[in-house]
């Protein structure tokens, strides 16, 4: 479990074919002060466990669903990514319940900066679109935001925006991100629960009726 609180900016050191995932090498030199194998650190929003560890990183194994699902599908050497440990169970809930289950991705579609933020809108899968609420919770790359706009339910494309501070823009990946570029989406737990009740509700509801 996390928190969407990004501790430190890594990056991937290494890319090995593993079957029909791959093996990943991250370089992150504050994660792995506490790291033992078997323990979990979120690499951009995705949830991997430690295999191995060095004196600054970690390496980690990432199955086909996990690379169909997320940024890391065709991840080379070289990239940023945000690091973030598993929360301790009394740690501070600084940001929101982040699993580090991708629900999948989204593309920024326009960056538009401000005196002391930036505003990034984000395009989603119309899956995802309902579970997205102004000023709720999302985790995008891993880290806790919160939704400063969304479009409408009816709209023909969906998107959501959020207002990014100095301080996320310089602690994450998040201030390098330009038009075009895809990032981990991860929507709030709670509102995938109430969506999954619905569903049955409504199957339950049908039956009675017949």
């Amino acid at each position: 479990m996390f928190t969407g609180i990004i501790e430190e900016i890594g990056r991937i050191t290494a890319v090995e074919p593993s079957g029909d995932g791959v093996r990943l090498t991250v370089r992150a030199p504050l994660a792995v002060t506490d790291a033992a194998h078997g323990d979990s650190i979120a690499v951009s929003g995705v949830c991997l466990t430690v295999v191995d560890r060095s004196a600054d990183g970690f390496t980690a194994d990432v199955m086909k669903q996990t690379l169909d699902m997320s940024t890391l599908e065709g991840v080379a050497a070289g990239r940023a990514v945000n690091i973030e440990r598993a929360t301790a169970a009394h740690g501070r809930l600084g940001g929101h319940i982040v699993q580090g289950h991708i629900d999948g991705t989204g593309e920024v579609l326009e960056v538009r900066p401000g005196a002391q933020w930036r505003v990034l809108r984000i395009g989603l899968p119309a899956s995802l679109a309902a579970l997205v609420v102004d000023k709720g919770s999302i985790a995008v790359d891993g880290t806790s935001l919160t939704v400063s706009d969304a479009s409408p339910a009816d709209a023909a494309e969906h998107w959501f925006e959020i207002s990014l501070i100095p301080e996320t823009l310089a602690a994450t990946t998040l201030g390098a991100l330009q038009p075009g570029d895809r990032v981990n989406l991860e929507t709030d737990i709670l509102a995938r629960h109430v969506q999954r009740l619905l569903a049955f509700r409504s199957i339950q509801n049908e039956g009675g009726s017949r």
